[in-house]
């Protein structure tokens, strides 16, 4: 009963069965994507001079604005004025903190990039001797370290 309403379906807006095509899939290659680990770096250290221009910038302006706003609480004695004084006196705390978390993690993505530079793995270490060679072999080296 499917195909048939299947079948009215297609008369009536006009729609033909095709065979199906074959396709090829063609695997493409990406170049230039990959980067070198010095590159990474480079942009890592681009982006944190950036970013943290940005928000030094930004202190500056929010400082100007603060001191505009002190002079009109000062003047004005209103207590909304002082709320607003206030509250970009916090804004600007908030963007300061901003910068030492910025710091922060840039600090941690170094120590990230050491650990991943000082990682040697080794793999399918063979030896070839007899299971008292090799228990005499730990023993000294835990002579050594000890």
């Amino acid at each position: 009963m499917t195909k048939e309403v299947n079948d009215q379906l297609d008369n009536e807006f006009g729609i033909t069965k095709e065979e199906p095509v074959e396709v090829e899939v063609v695997k493409s290659e990406l170049k230039g994507i990959k980067k070198a680990a010095g590159e990474v770096t480079k942009d890592t250290e681009k982006d944190y001079k950036y970013m943290r221009a940005q928000l030094y910038d930004i202190v500056e302006k929010m400082q100007e604005s603060l001191n505009d706003a002190m002079d009109v609480a000062h003047d004005s004695q209103h207590p909304r004025a002082y709320e607003v004084v206030f509250q970009g006196a916090k804004a600007t705390g908030d963007v300061v903190d901003k910068i030492a978390d910025l710091h922060k993690k840039m600090k941690d993505l170094e120590v990230e990039e050491v650990k991943v530079q000082q990682h040697n793995t080794t793999n399918n270490v063979f030896m070839s001797g007899s299971t008292a060679e090799l228990i005499n072999m730990l023993k000294e080296s835990n002579k050594k370290e000890g």
